[in-house]
């Protein structure tokens, strides 16, 4: 039964569009995400992936059978008032991210309470359906990852020193509020056409987790830059396999892989901390 499965797996155009989609989106969220939890921003990637539930629910609400453009355009819409909002006012950075995250849910639900036939829809947002991608974003995802992951290794120096301390950042020459604004631009995207892969729910979770575990094992940034790369690809495939084997849910599949991940490199920091204790000992 296994191998039938399997057989079934490998010849089925939805499946390889699943796994290159995982393997495309996995490590693209885990490369962004060592910068987001280095400047902790993992809240922020939470409230574009809920306000995008706004911009679905828009996209319904017009008529549009697929919801990707307006989606993006809302979470787009959503980060730079964020921005704005940080700039020119007084208010707190998670108050503002609570404000426009509650917001934003709170219209797309009045949204979609007064529509009809979209539950089947509104469930593959909310909890994702990466077998359901079509080539559009495949063609996206592809997109994505050549162009942002070459814009993040060959602005890598520039990029780091902002993340590490801003006021430094600024005396050297680079551009901090442009680049803010375009690495805030970056993630949103990101988030918007992974939620697809994972869903508004749990899309956050291939950002924060892979860089949690990767930080668990390395000793600088580079590495962790590429354990975290590593440990988004390997969750990523690794749960949508598990997803299709099982029959169980795809995104939480994926969430849980990269969670297996996590801990096992949490075993393997603890193992080095001990084993440099005791060689510190007298």
């Amino acid at each position: 039964m296994s191998r039938r499965i399997t057989i079934i797996m490998f010849t089925e155009a939805f499946m390889w569009r699943g796994l290159l989609a995982a393997i495309l989106l996995g490590p693209l969220c885990a490369l962004l995400g060592v910068f987001v939890t280095a400047r902790r921003m993992a809240f922020f990637s939470d409230t574009i992936s809920h306000a995008a539930l706004a911009g679905i629910a828009l996209g319904f609400w017009f008529g549009m059978a697929d919801p990707t453009l307006p989606l993006i355009g809302f979470s787009l819409l959503v980060a730079l008032l964020l921005l704005w909002l940080k700039e020119n006012t007084e208010l707190l950075t998670d108050t503002i991210m609570a404000l426009l995250l509650s917001g934003s849910v709170a219209t797309g639900i009045i949204i979609l309470s007064l529509l009809k036939g979209f539950r089947r829809q509104i469930d593959t947002y909310l909890f994702g359906n990466i077998l359901a991608i079509g080539p559009q974003e495949i063609w996206l995802a592809t997109g994505l990852f050549v162009v942002v992951g070459a814009g993040i290794f060959l602005n890598l120096s520039a990029l780091t020193l902002l993340t590490a301390q801003e006021e430094l950042a600024h005396v050297c020459g680079v551009p901090v509020r442009r680049d803010n604004y375009l690495f805030v631009i970056v993630l949103t995207l990101v988030v918007a056409v992974s939620i697809r892969l994972l869903g508004i729910i749990l899309v956050t979770s291939l950002i924060v987790i892979p860089p949690a575990a990767a930080r668990n094992v390395s000793r600088n940034l580079r590495q962790q830059i590429w354990f975290s790369v590593a440990f988004g690809l390997l969750g990523g495939f690794s749960g949508t396999l598990a997803s299709n084997e099982w029959d169980i849910p795809c995104g939480p599949a994926i969430v849980l892989a990269c969670i297996g991940l996590f801990l096992i490199t949490m075993m393997i920091g603890f193992v080095r901390a001990s084993q440099s204790s005791k060689q510190l000992q007298p």
